[in-house]
């Protein structure tokens, strides 16, 4: 018998044995590695025992370290608020204001300037060692010890705020202020003074303090329709930057705090006491002694003599941003320019005193503080424009750049879309309650009517309507798509709440939207520039020349049943406080938002639309206030007055567009004029007769229409000096833009 090869079995053996090598090999060298890692962690154990701690510092360690996590998740939140803010400086946000433009309201007059500065720039080592010394004294006595956000100065602030039970010192640097007047506004929310302390600090690491110290003082508003230091110096004493005492530098220094409150041109004994202040201050900060500015305290600087004539400084904020807008979009390349807009004095004068009023008398009964207007003339021009009560306290402008909630306001979108889709203001619908994806609105007396007319439930303000409009018929993006059509830019929400007006607006949005039904349902266009001027008197633009014409929104037949809906809710419906004197038509719509934190009247004829808003700026609930109320009487006030004497234009679509003459008692401009004191003083003449109007209407078309006049400065001096326009001076007045010449005489008789 042979035997069985053994090469085969020595293979499988030898296999074997490789393999339970390296089994034993991984077994020991984890085994190894899990006792080593063992004893490093009980050496690691055995060295923090050394740290540890017991009883009350343990407490506060595990406080403290607590406080880092939280601290750090805080951090990260707060900068995650700040980054919109951030984004602004992305632009050119150094040169954003390197123009220089002086305005013309639509008659050719001047109502005011903005731009960098509007004297020479003096550099900061050129002005007086004691204005440097009497702003670092008032605003920031660290400014040159801390990095944008001065934490020691705080504390001070938050101390001495403490003891006198309220606010008497201010905790913000002179850098956050800086970052305010650039990139933010004046509203009060913590979010804002969030992003206001990240951007200190950019500003801090992308600039010297010099150059944060001369921006501060050439961008700050200084009251009287100023801004910048430079400015302030020629128009409350009349003198250059360079060559201010001591004692006109404090009061300059003073007025960084509340420009309209302490300006001398208004009110010299309060711009007097603050001045004292001020060298209070020099003499604490060490910066001078007593004996320095005891000969500024015994004789206080006087400015010189001026006429009170307000500025529309909302307004041309608004304007200014426009001319910006024109020259990012290359349809003005100058930056110096004369710039002719479409404020009427009268009328804005009008719209403060309106709202002023309101305010004095019912503010406090209604819990309201701030409001705004916006008033549109058939045609797209803004005549006038309230962004707050007071631009010195306040220059965020409520009108163009506060977003609120619409309330019921916002129902003209979607009843509008519902006429497009074939109904009318007779189509019958039910108003019950409703649910639509677990929301139930309700209505505001907690009833229901039944079967109604649309006519019924919008000028009743019924809200189960619109939402069963928009559930049933219509969606939230048609919806969404006429509001932007008629003219809200404000990019809106498109839920199921939409249809009830809680996606904010502002009160220009809603200026602009009604404005479409006075003009037969096309765009309303709404514009604050008429033309932009060069200072030789060429037109670099010219509105009705370089924008497109206004297309249709809405059908004619949409329009006309829209505007049979709306004139009747000043008669029947939630406004009839807004039905004006004299039986003039007048068409519009109340809203009311949540908690009544808002309240809206949008209101118009066939000459003007205007929106009223009123509330508060921290959004604290008013006392009860609606729309039908203080709204819509402050709205009757200023269109009451804005009536008085002009030609009335018909409302499309309506039967009898135009009242019919008969008036009841008080309802004469003088004996209506008796009921407000404060636009007493306002009192608009009888200006012409229909006829004489519509002459002068073709006059001023003509001129329109005639080419621009640039043949040289002197030869367009010498043709337009005898005109309205021209505020008189020499040829070499207009080179320097001392003297301003305007090609157009005027637009229309309003």
């Amino acid at each position: 018998m042979q035997d069985e090869p053994k090469a085969p079995e020595g293979r499988p053996r030898k296999k074997r044995h490789i393999l339970l090598r390296v089994d034993s090999w991984i077994d020991s060298t984890v085994w190894n590695l899990g006792f080593k890692l063992a004893e490093a962690w009980e050496e690691i154990t055995i060295f923090f025992r050394r740290f540890r701690v017991r009883g009350w510092k343990k407490l506060a360690f595990e406080v403290a370290g607590e406080a880092m996590t939280l601290g750090t998740a805080g951090f990260v939140v707060l900068l995650a608020l700040a980054l919109p803010a951030f984004e602004e400086t992305k632009e050119d946000w150094k040169n954003r204001g390197d123009f220089a433009v002086t305005f013309l309201d639509r008659y050719g007059n001047v109502v005011g300037h903005r731009g960098i500065i509007h004297e020479d720039s003096v550099p900061i080592d050129e002005l007086p060692d004691h204005l440097i010394k009497a702003v670092l004294a008032t605003e920031d006595r660290r400014f040159f010890d801390h990095y944008g956000i001065d934490f020691i100065g705080l504390g001070r602030a938050l101390t001495e705020n403490a003891k006198a039970g309220g606010v008497v010192q201010g905790g913000s640097t002179l850098t956050q202020q800086l970052a305010k007047n650039l990139f933010l506004t004046n509203e009060r929310s913590i979010e804002r003074k969030i992003k206001e302390a990240f951007l200190a600090v950019w500003l801090e690491a992308n600039l010297s303090k010099k150059e944060i110290l001369s921006l501060y003082l050439d961008r700050a508003y200084m009251g009287g329709g100023t801004f910048g230091a430079a400015a302030a110096s020629q128009f409350y004493f009349g003198k250059k930057i360079t060559d201010v005492s001591l004692a006109e530098s404090a009061m300059l220094a003073g007025l960084f705090k509340a420009p309209a409150k302490y300006a001398p041109h208004v009110n010299l004994p309060a711009a007097r006491a603050r001045a004292n202040d001020v060298l209070s201050n020099l003499v604490q900060s060490g910066l001078m002694s007593e004996g320095q500015v005891i000969g500024a305290r015994r004789n206080p600087a006087t400015a010189i003599d001026r006429a009170d004539v307000k500025s529309p400084d909302y307004f041309l904020d608004w304007a200014f941003d426009e001319v910006q807008r024109l020259a990012k979009e290359g349809k003005i390349k100058e930056h110096s320019v004369v710039v002719r807009t479409t404020v009427d004095m009268g009328l804005q004068q009008a719209a403060d005193a309106a709202m002023e009023s309101s305010l004095r008398e019912f503010g406090e009964g209604y819990k309201v503080k701030q409001g705004a207007m916006a008033m549109i003339e058939n045609g797209g021009a803004v005549r006038a424009m309230v962004g707050g009560r007071d631009y010195g306290e306040s220059q965020f402008n409520r009108a163009t750049k506060a977003l609120r909630q619409p309330g019921s306001s916002f129902k003209l979108f979607t009843y509008s879309a519902a006429m497009e889709h074939g109904m009318t203001p007779e189509t019958m619908i039910s108003d019950a309650p409703i649910t639509w994806r677990g929301w139930s609105p309700q209505n505001y007396a907690r009833s229901y009517k039944g079967r109604v007319s649309l006519l019924t439930a919008m000028s009743q303000s019924l809200n189960t309507v619109p939402v069963r409009l928009a559930k049933d018929v219509l969606g939230t993006k048609v919806i969404v798509e006429t509001a932007k059509a008629m003219g809200v830019e404000t990019p809106l929400r498109m839920d199921k709440t939409i249809p009830l007006g809680t996606s904010e607006v502002t009160v220009l949005d809603q200026a602009t939207a009604y404005a479409v039904m006075p003009a037969g349902g096309m765009q309303s266009r709404r514009h604050g520039i008429e033309q932009v001027l060069g200072y030789g008197g060429e037109v670099l633009y010219d509105f009705n020349r370089d924008e497109m014409p206004a297309n249709p929104v809405l059908s004619e037949k949409a329009m006309s049943s829209m505007n049979r809906i709306l004139t009747q809710i000043p008669v029947i419906g939630t406004a009839r406080r807004a039905a004006l004197d004299g039986g003039i038509v007048t068409g519009g719509k109340t809203g009311t938002s949540q908690s009544y934190r808002d309240a809206w009247f949008i209101g118009f004829t066939g000459n003007y639309t205007t929106a009223v808003w009123f509330g508060n700026d921290d959004f604290t609930s008013m006392n009860n206030m609606t729309g039908g109320a203080l709204p819509a009487m402050t709205f009757k006030k200023l269109m009451d007055y804005a009536h008085q004497g002009i030609e009335l234009r018909p409302i499309p679509g309506i039967e009898n567009p135009l009242p019919t003459g008969n008036h009841k008692k008080g309802d004469t401009p003088a004996e209506q004029r008796q009921e407000d004191p404060a636009l007493m003083a306002l009192t608009r003449p009888r200006s012409l007769s229909g006829e004489s109007t519509r002459v002068l209407k073709q006059l001023a078309q003509a001129l329109k229409a005639a080419p621009p006049l640039v043949a040289g400065v002197e030869k367009v001096a010498e043709a337009t000096r005898p005109a309205a326009g021209l505020r008189q001076g020499s040829a070499s007045d207009l080179r320097k833009g001392t003297a301003i010449v305007s090609p157009v005489v005027t637009n229309s008789i309003p």
